[in-house]
């Protein structure tokens, strides 16, 4: 009875842990959103500049009369030197005024594409954020009165869904910190072998949940990076569990590592749905996804490849994508410098 008791002290324990650590994380994500709400003001403050548009068009029509005018009279042979030099400046006037109403509506344009963008991306975060805390408030209404043999799968649950909210979080203030320049690294000189093969652990249990096939092929000596290990760790995580998400069940994941010169270079290519040509160009930007990828196997906020090349980046290195299109797959291939 006793170790019954303690067990279930545990698992809330546990729980109440989990749901802590994802309260400081949701503190510094309303941080971001404040942030967004701020740019979206000032896209408003824009859009309020509307009217002044129309004030210079009208402006424009009345000087465009006047010029017309002064250009009749340009015939009238007593026409004075202050007369033309009047005439002289009324058009160039006309040529800003025209430049600056064409400029206005561009800004106009412009800012209410960046009203629309900030409102979707608003949406898509609350929405996303929203899901895993309706499971983690019914189960955590349930903990009082469950039995003690069913905590340790509600415990998981919970787990499960706290992991995916700190997972959306911490990309979503990693774009931030990347945006802003406050992106930090801790570096030193690691075995990226040993990297690889950590995060190979940590993604096959999703592969084989996935019915994936999965293959890797790496070298056999040691190969130094001079990066931060967790960061590393992460790009992989990320394009490996991004194959692994967007690969229907019965599908292959391989994953190859090979150096040329200075340069490691790390291969992730899947059996997937593919990337759309529309699409291709635009995978690395913060909150783009691809249309048939929406949906699929799950959601997600679209900035899990732009966390990806801000990481790979901030390493000195580069990440490329390629799809032969919907449903031929899709490789990301990442070279590091290596460490002399």
């Amino acid at each position: 009875m006793n170790e019954a008791i303690c067990k279930n002290e545990q698992a809330m324990a546990t729980a109440a842990r989990e749901l802590f650590l994802l309260g400081q994380k949701t503190v510094e994500a309303r941080a971001v959103l404040a942030a967004l709400n701020k740019e979206i003001s000032e896209a408003k403050t824009q859009l309020a500049d509307g009217q002044q548009i129309e004030q210079l068009i009208e402006a424009n029509q009345q000087l465009v009369l006047a010029v017309l005018l002064a250009q009749s009279d340009a015939e009238k042979p007593q026409r004075s030197a202050e007369e033309q030099q009047r005439y002289l400046e009324m058009r160039e006037t006309n040529e800003q005024l025209v430049l600056a109403v064409l400029s206005a509506q561009h800004l106009q344009a412009s800012a209410e594409h960046s009203l629309a963008q900030q409102r979707n991306i608003l949406t898509l975060v609350a929405h996303e954020l929203r899901n895993p805390l309706t499971p983690i408030n019914l189960l955590a209404g349930r903990l009082v009165r469950v039995p003690s043999e069913e905590l340790p799968r509600i415990q998981a649950l919970i787990e499960s869904q706290v992991q995916h909210m700190s997972r959306l979080v911490d990309d979503l203030l990693d774009v931030s910190r990347a945006s802003t320049g406050k992106l930090r690294l801790d570096c030193r000189i690691v075995d990226m072998v040993q990297i690889i093969q950590e995060a190979i652990v940590v993604c096959s249990p999703l592969m084989a949940a996935q019915q994936l096939s999965f293959s890797a092929e790496l070298p056999e000596c040691a190969l130094a990076v001079n990066g931060d290990p967790v960061r590393l760790t992460q790009i992989l995580g990320n394009l490996l569990g991004n194959a692994a998400k967007y690969t229907p069940a019965g599908g292959t994941v391989k994953l190859s590592v090979t150096t040329e010169g200075d340069l490691l270079e790390m291969s992730i290519g899947d059996s997937g749905i593919g990337i759309s040509a529309k699409a291709l160009p635009f995978i690395f930007e913060p909150f783009v996804q691809d249309a048939h990828a929406v949906g699929f196997n799950g959601a997600g906020l679209g900035i899990g490849l732009t966390v990806v090349r801000e990481l790979v980046e901030a390493h000195g290195g580069t990440v490329i994508g390629t799809s032969d299109g919907d449903g031929e797959g899709s490789t990301f291939i990442v070279t590091l410098p290596l460490a002399v």
